[in-house]
């Protein structure tokens, strides 16, 4: 009974398949290949998961933590603040996002000044910044994976028809058996997606964290759902696309982590060109032409059919969003000379300078300058003053020798 309320619900061949096709067809039809595209392979995904997350515990604290040693990742020192339990409390419970109102009812509290309150919560805020071996390990962690997986995947498609003619993605579609190697890197690529999508709570937040767990989710959604329907083919070129840029990026990273910005200012412009080539370029020319235009020519549309292009179109948004923010930098570099920081950069990186305010709003933060402002002006106007008056006094005693 549970078995045919998941193939009447779950596995609905009216959804995953063209019309005319039944889950019957495709197991008398797929022949020539050693496996057969099954929902329940993905399950393999999860465990795969977390080893990938041992590994790469593993894997920064005995390759990437002397890595970055050598390189030279230098650690900015942050200066620790008093043990003060009913700030520490409120921080916990606010972060960056108080008023004004609220830091006067703490000056009352605590029996501090509202200055000393301020740079308490800056200091401690600045506590939290990840440093930058944290990133460096990371990022190079990543930069072997995508590194491994463009390898791997040039070798496995390089041979097939669809890789050169997108066209015979639907050859035949969907009685296409599945190789080896493409089963293989079909799951290992969504088990690692599983394992960043798991780990991003403890990894450092970077300014398009959001984007970031939409595209995880898309990428996840879309590996799994492509595979069931037996997308394996244009699924593959997929991936093989979006790893050909993300390990130049990982790599840039890693050595403006360093410190090298030559070499990460070379690697940023090479990954640049690569990402915009493929992203927005082959990916929509190519690919959603295929899987919109193409495919028609193979089968009449059905409900996967939209689904599938559906989450195509949510990864072309993302890969415009990320455009926009490498054209930024790339408009930096060609006219202020360098690339001055990933736009896409950790969102707790950038070091605070003395006296900004860590989290009030605009009036409060307004008033506070205002009143330092005109403190300064006001010294820097009586000094002058002063100056020039003990300037005069001293012209005029050295002229009386003269006049007498």
């Amino acid at each position: 009974m549970m078995e045919k309320l998941l193939n009447q619900w779950l596995w609905s061949q009216e959804f995953w398949l063209p019309p005319t096709i039944t889950w019957h067809d495709i197991d008398n039809g797929t022949t020539g290949g050693n496996h057969q595209p099954l929902p329940c392979d993905l399950l393999v995904a999860l465990p795969l998961a977390l080893g990938f997350i041992a590994v790469r515990f593993a894997f920064e604290r005995v390759v990437a933590l002397p890595l970055s040693r050598k390189l030279g990742v230098f650690d900015r020192v942050q200066v620790r603040v008093l043990p003060n339990p009913k700030l520490e409390a409120f921080y916990m419970q606010r972060k960056k996002h108080f008023t004004q109102s609220e830091l006067m009812g703490l000056e009352k509290h605590c029996g501090l000044t509202m200055r000393q309150i301020q740079n308490w919560l800056r200091l401690r805020r600045n506590q939290d910044k990840p440093s930058n071996t944290k990133k460096f390990c990371e990022a190079s962690w990543r930069f072997v994976f995508y590194l491994i997986a463009f390898t791997a995947g040039l070798t496995f498609l390089i041979d097939t028809a669809w890789f050169w003619h997108y066209r015979e993605c639907w050859r035949g579609y969907p009685k296409q058996p599945v190789a080896d190697s493409h089963y293989w890197y079909y799951i290992l690529e969504l088990s690692f997606y599983w394992s960043l999508l798991l780990c991003v709570s403890v990894d450092v937040k970077r300014k398009d964290f959001k984007e970031q767990i939409i595209h995880h989710i898309a990428t996840i959604s879309l590996i799994s759902f492509s595979y069931c329907a037996n997308f394996v083919r244009v699924g593959t070129v997929v991936m093989l696309l979006h790893d050909s840029s993300d390990f130049l990026l990982e790599s840039a990273k890693m050595f403006n982590y360093a410190g090298w910005k030559k070499t990460c200012d070379s690697l940023f412009v090479v990954f640049a060109v690569v990402f915009l080539g493929t992203r927005l370029i082959v990916f929509p020319c190519r690919v959603l032409y295929s899987t919109f235009v193409e495919s028609l020519d193979f089968f009449k549309p059905f409900p996967g059919y939209y689904l599938f292009n559906g989450l195509l179109l949510v990864l072309q948004a993302l890969h415009i969003f990320w455009a926009y923010l490498i054209l930024r930098m790339l408009y930096k570099f060609i006219f202020l000379g360098k690339v001055e920081k990933d736009e896409r950069s950790d969102d707790e990186s950038d070091v605070e300078e003395e006296g900004e305010d860590s989290g009030m709003e605009g009036e409060c933060c307004w008033e506070q300058s205002k009143g330092t402002l005109n403190s300064k002006l006001g010294s820097l106007a009586d000094n002058c003053v002063l100056n020039n008056l003990t300037h005069q006094r001293r012209n005029m005693n050295s002229r009386l020798p003269k006049a007498r």
